[in-house]
């Protein structure tokens, strides 16, 4: 076998490039990291996956997908379905048959496909791709009901879809084939046996392991590769017995995981995630690689005619059908009737038994895998453009700006919060200290009475709504640590801290730069500092950029006295002054600044009268 360690390094360059470029400019990734597959593959011949690796192509592929399915299943929680579980088990359980029926008929009646590639086909697009769905949602800042419904259908509805192909495609092979290695009875015992390990077993292999790890009985070193040894060992042991029914094994044990309290879920959380980046982004890759011209000019425009009724007929039926009676609106049932785009688990299902179908003759196999590759596309595409201006106008997404989260109630924090507000940014302030927020509510502020640092944090307070954290509480240690939990969802350098006691110059006493956010300010300030200026009279401005009044004449102005907060741009964004980085405004830009009254009067400023 040639050389593939460059072709290895291709394909994560290729993924990992396509992930950037989409966070950079907002786009969908996937459809990032199909063009790259394709320029790779059929386009310039860099990539033949089937021949770079041969018949390890399928086994990777199906481990990548068990462990991305896991990870799903790790952000599963019972606490933020407890409104709408009847809607997510009557969406899993009722709207996937009732979808399998419908594109089933669609699939053979409209696009051509014989029965048997017509069943395992529908079975196969019964999925939402979680790989989609979560990024989407982070994008379109959806209503936690609305966003719970649709990742937990995403996760869940994985492994079904996938089981559904595997049943049609065995009793396809009882009745199609007759090689007398399959047979109705074996098929049926193989699926009575298949479900119950994969759910029950899934779900006390979670249990088990979380057991081991609360009882310290495994280092914290060891805690993460376990659990990646034990996910791919489940997958492959239900596999045994029924052909991607690990998928179900897999997710059943993410969910129990996700539902035991671990101390340290949350870093095994993100190491997978980190994984299911990479292999995601490797997977497409790979997956698009393999597409051939041919294949692709088979789709004509019965094909697309099924797409169609796939996205307008048959997934708003089986939503609304299935919904009926459980407590959500007409708009949360249109929103998810329309957002379902398929992922990584359709493609890769679709090219498994497409390959097989071919090997057994059956010349619907390769048409099955140009098929999912177009759903996926379009889909991606239509629903990762539309979701956030649906969402919108169906008042199921904040239109808002992202704002500011200020944890810690005090005085220096509270008319930060007023001077940010009347500049029409949203700031909420975190207290867990009731009283502490009482100036705060008088002022007509938004605040939430509770430990930024708990789980019911994630159910309580939507972290999508806030670009920027400032932790300004009296204790740096307890900065430090609001800073390293909220870095991971708004980044590290959209954490800020005040400190409220000097840094101790000598080093054990010192904190370790790798923790805390940034140091909000320019030149060290201290919360004491800042309280005992307010006392002196310093107080909170604003004051607008023009064109005749412009940042270089602002900064020649101001007095030494005045320390510049942040500025915020026409379009409500926020820059803050943090260590060296002083912000740039220019005209139509407000630059919030804190100051004695004096410092900042003279004819030629325009102060902002909001």
């Amino acid at each position: 076998m040639h050389d593939i360690a460059p072709k290895i390094a291709l394909i994560g360059i290729l993924g990992i490039l396509a992930q950037w470029i989409a966070w950079r400019f907002r786009l969908p990734a996937i459809v990032l990291l199909s063009a790259a597959g394709i320029l790779a593959g059929p386009v310039f011949g860099l990539l033949d996956p089937r021949e770079d690796f041969g018949d390890l192509l399928k086994p990777m592929i199906g481990l990548a997908v068990a462990i991305i399915l896991f990870e799903g299943g790790l952000t599963l929680n019972f606490a933020e379905i407890r409104e709408t579980s009847k809607a997510v088990r009557r969406l899993v359980f009722l709207g996937s048959p009732i979808a399998w029926v419908l594109g089933s008929l669609a699939a053979h009646y409209v696009a051509g496909f014989g029965w048997p590639a017509a069943i395992i086909l529908s079975g196969i697009f019964v999925v939402t791709g979680p790989t989609v769905i979560m990024p989407l949602l982070r994008m379109a800042k959806l209503s936690k009901r609305p966003a719970a419904l649709l990742r937990w259908e995403a996760i869940l509805a994985d492994p079904v879809g996938a089981l559904f192909a595997v049943l049609a495609f065995e009793i396809y092979l009882v009745f199609g084939i007759s090689d007398g290695h399959h047979d109705l009875q074996t098929v049926i015992v193989r699926f009575l046996i298949a479900m119950p390990m994969g759910a029950v077993g899934g779900w006390y292999l979670g249990k088990a392991i979380a057991f081991l790890f609360i009882r310290g009985l495994v280092p914290e070193f060891l805690k993460a590769p376990i659990i990646l040894v034990a996910v791919l060992a489940a997958y492959v042991a239900t596999n045994l017995v029924l052909e991607e029914a690990g998928l179900l094994t897999v997710t059943a044990m993410g969910v129990a995981m996700a539902n035991t309290r671990i101390a340290s879920l949350s870093e095994m959380r993100r190491f997978k995630e980190v994984i299911t980046i990479v292999l995601v982004s490797g997977l497409f890759v790979i997956l698009t690689a393999t597409l051939e011209a041919d294949m692709l000019s088979q789709i004509n425009g019965y094909d697309l005619l099924y797409i169609v009724l796939l996205l307008c007929v048959v997934r708003p039926v089986a939503v609304f059908l299935a919904t009926m009676g459980t407590g959500l609106s007409a708009k949360e049932r249109s929103l998810i009737a329309w957002i379902a785009p398929r992922g990584i688990v359709a493609v890769a299902v679709s090219g498994l038994f497409g390959t097989t179908l071919v090997e057994v003759g059956n010349p619907d196999g390769d048409k099955m895998v140009a098929i999912a590759f177009a759903v996926v596309f379009i889909t991606v595409v239509l629903h990762g453009f539309s979701l956030r201006p649906l969402a919108i106008a169906l008042g199921l997404s904040s239109s808002e700006k992202a704002g500011l989260l200020i944890v810690g109630g005090n005085r220096f924090s509270v008319a930060l919060a007023r001077e940010l507000n009347d500049a029409d940014v949203p700031v909420t302030v975190v207290d867990n200290n009731f009283n502490h927020l009482r100036e705060a509510r008088l002022a007509g502020l938004t605040t939430h009475f509770g430990e930024v640092l708990s789980e019911e944090r994630e159910h309580r307070l939507d972290l999508h709504a806030f670009s920027h954290a400032l932790a300004a509480s009296d204790n740096d240690a307890y900065n430090l640590l609001v800073c390293n939990e909220l870095a991971h969802e708004l980044g590290r350098s959209n954490t800020l801290q005040l400190k409220s006691q000097a840094d101790d110059m000598a080093d054990h006493k010192t904190p370790s730069f790798t923790v805390g956010g940034r140091r909000l300010f320019t030149d060290p300030l201290l919360l004491d500092d800042l309280m005992a200026r307010m006392g002196d009279g310093y107080t909170f401005q604003t004051t607008k950029i023009s064109e005749a009044f412009t940042f270089e004449d602002y900064l020649a102005q101001r007095g030494e006295g005045v320390a510049i907060i942040c500025v915020v741009d026409s379009k409500g964004a926020l820059t803050f002054a943090t260590g060296k980085q002083r912000p740039r405004a220019e005209a139509d830009d407000r630059v919030v600044a804190f100051a004695l009254d004096s410092k900042l009067t003279g004819d030629q400023m325009e102060i902002d009268s909001q």
